[in-house]
């Protein structure tokens, strides 16, 4: 193997590690949130709530659940293609899991203050702490970073392998 190609497979190596640590921060996050949501349908006030408080917690728990699938596919598909020469593509494929599965959570993160907010104080307050929480998350986790993926960077360029290097 050549130098290049060696230096190429470090980073590669060093993009997945990276990309799994970060996983597993959302990961512990989403797999709380599930089973919170999942122990409030166990609960004397869940039993007398209305329809839409209903639905709202059964499509919550459904991002929650496909958070949960999204952000632990990429290990699957790490150990499942481990050492047969598609690390770039698992990187590849986890990016965008890992984006999907943000996006999932985000959503029913905003579903459980939905909910919350309903069953708290009710009324347009709760459907108001429902689009904060989507208005947060949204710029927070999406807007702000792709805003800032668009602009041109100062000091810092990246590489052949899309790397951030110094200047």
């Amino acid at each position: 193997m050549s130098q290049a190609e060696e230096s190429h497979q470090r980073r590669l190596a060093r993009n997945l590690n990276e990309l799994l640590q970060e996983l597993r921060v959302a990961q512990a996050g989403v797999q709380i949130l599930f089973g919170f949501l999942l122990s409030i349908a166990f609960t004397e006030r869940y039993a007398g709530a209305d329809a839409y408080v209903r639905v709202t917690h059964l499509i919550t728990v459904l991002f929650a659940a496909c958070a949960v699938a999204l952000l632990t596919a990429p290990a699957s598909w790490h150990r499942i293609l481990f050492r047969r020469g598609k690390r770039e593509d698992v990187i590849e494929v986890a990016n965008r899991y890992a984006i999907l599965g943000l996006a999932c959570l985000a959503v029913a993160m905003t579903g459980t203050i939905l909910v919350l907010g309903e069953v708290i104080v009710g009324g347009w307050a709760g459907i108001a702490l429902g689009g904060f929480a989507a208005l947060f998350f949204g710029t927070l986790w999406f807007v702000l970073p792709w805003r800032e993926r668009g602009r041109k960077s100062t000091g810092v360029e990246a590489d052949e392998d899309g790397e951030d290097r110094l200047e």
